[in-house]
């Protein structure tokens, strides 16, 4: 009897069912404890906007001492902030968040400055700085700003034509700045022309595509500037004469970056690689997508870069200097020595063929301990200017170039990106085909194949 039973197809259902409902429970109980013991998500959003940066996560990770993160807000707005300090906590084991109602501690954040609900204080060891936004870019400034001790001052050539540090303008160099501040920089103008000398407070100084000569002794003060163990960003555009817009050859500044080991060559690239034309770019922009080991662009691997009306460089280390390629344009680019008329013959035997280095870096042997000069030769400006810096990783690298120079090696890395603006800008023509598709295609489609249902069975 009792075999019977077993062999019952009732009782196999019942077996069956309750295995399944203990296999369901176990698995449920696991994914539940898992979940309580370790917080990990999948962000599929193309630019990744809703994870930690590398920035950051090389930042909070590289700690060497604990960080506490103290969120001030009423109670029942701490989910506020919660999801965004716990991605930090989950960083690292040196990050604690601290929750606290200023209405039921008002002397703790009398105490901490706190004016404002949603407000964040970052504190590593005894020194505090107080989030400028409640985002990532804010919380990581923080982060930063307790991390550097010292004040980091990027100083702009001005005088010779170049780009303008605080214009706001196509080509002006606003973002940049904006940028910089960011990652806790502060910047100024500098004219050589009136005192030919680089002030000591200068961390960086940046030659932003100057379109006139320097005169002899401007070359001379960044030259003893560097020389000296100072850091340098020169940017200089093709010498192109074309009517009103010429740019000077600026011969005492290439033969100083040549005395370093970078030769500024008078050309102009032209890219005729087939992405770059499908990314919406002129072949009078480089497009540039792979790079070599140098720090600044080690972490860049599937970023694109652009670099509009660029010429090529040269490179060889010194007895006084060692230099490194960054990147080169692509095997479909070339460079033409015709600078003086708008329309170019690609296939004139004279042009030079790609790939052609476009940036390079380099270092100064002062002769003096813990004294390094640092160079960054870029052969087109108008890459770090307003319309362009924001194309894909232009900004990354102009932030890693600064980064470099400055010593700032553990703050080289890829940034958050900005959200996407995903709309879809159509023509008239294309509206109206959607109007007819939707509206009357699709329903007649959908009719007519009812009616020959129908008549079929019929």
């Amino acid at each position: 009897m009792p075999s019977q039973w077993l062999k019952a197809r009732q009782t196999k259902y019942v077996a069956y069912a309750t295995s399944y409902i203990l296999i369901v429970v176990a698995v449920v109980v696991i994914a539940n404890v898992l979940a309580n013991r370790y917080n990990k998500s999948y962000d599929s959003t193309s630019n990744k906007r809703y994870s930690l940066s590398e920035q950051t996560a090389k930042i909070v990770k590289g700690l060497n001492q604990n960080a506490t993160i103290t969120y001030f807000n009423q109670s029942t707005r701490f989910r506020d902030g919660k999801d965004l300090l716990d991605e930090y906590a989950n960083l690292s084991p040196k990050v604690h968040v601290e929750y606290v109602d200023p209405d039921k501690d008002p002397q703790l954040a009398r105490e901490a400055g706190i004016r404002e609900f949603g407000t964040a204080v970052v504190q590593i060891g005894a020194k505090k700085e107080t989030a400028k936004s409640m985002n990532e870019e804010g919380i990581t400034g923080a982060f930063i700003r307790d991390l550097k001790n010292t004040t980091r001052t990027v100083c702009f050539v001005q005088g010779s034509g170049e780009h303008q540090l605080d214009e706001s303008d196509r080509e002006g160099l606003s973002h940049f700045k904006d940028l910089l501040g960011k990652d806790d920089y502060e910047t100024k103008s500098l004219d050589l022309l009136t005192k030919a000398e680089v002030p000591s407070d200068c961390t960086t100084l940046v030659v932003a595509g100057p379109t006139r000569n320097y005169e002899q002794p401007e070359v001379d003060a960044i030259k003893k500037y560097v020389e000296g163990g100072g850091r340098a960003l020169v940017m200089l555009d093709p010498p192109l004469k074309l009517g009103q817009s010429e740019i000077a050859d600026n011969d005492g500044l290439t033969s100083l970056l040549e005395s370093w080991g970078v030769t500024v060559q008078k050309d102009l690239i032209l890219d005729l690689n087939p992405i770059g034309q499908i990314a919406g770019l002129g072949p009078q922009v480089a497009l540039v997508t792979s790079y070599g080991s140098q720090p600044i662009v080690s972490e860049m691997k599937g970023e694109a870069t652009g670099f509009p009306l660029s010429r090529s460089l040269e490179i060889k280390s010194t007895d006084k200097t060692s230099v490194e390629k960054m990147f080169d344009t692509s095997s479909s680019s070339l460079a033409t020595h015709n600078l003086s008329s708008p329309s170019v013959n690609v296939n004139d035997p004279k042009n030079t063929k790609g790939p052609l280095t476009l940036a390079a870096a380099g270092t100064y042997n002062t002769g003096k301990d813990n004294s390094q000069g640092r160079f960054v030769v870029v052969g087109s400006s108008s890459w770090a200017a307003n319309r362009f810096i924001n194309f894909n990783g232009n900004s990354d690298l102009a932030l890693n170039a600064i980064n470099w120079l400055a010593s700032d090696e553990d703050l080289i890395s890829i940034r958050p990106k900005p959200p996407e603006d995903r709309r879809i800008t159509m023509t008239g023509a294309q509206m109206s085909w959607v109007v007819i598709t939707s509206q009357f295609l699709l329903p007649a489609i959908v009719v007519l194949g009812g009616v020959a249902v129908w008549w079929k069975r019929r």
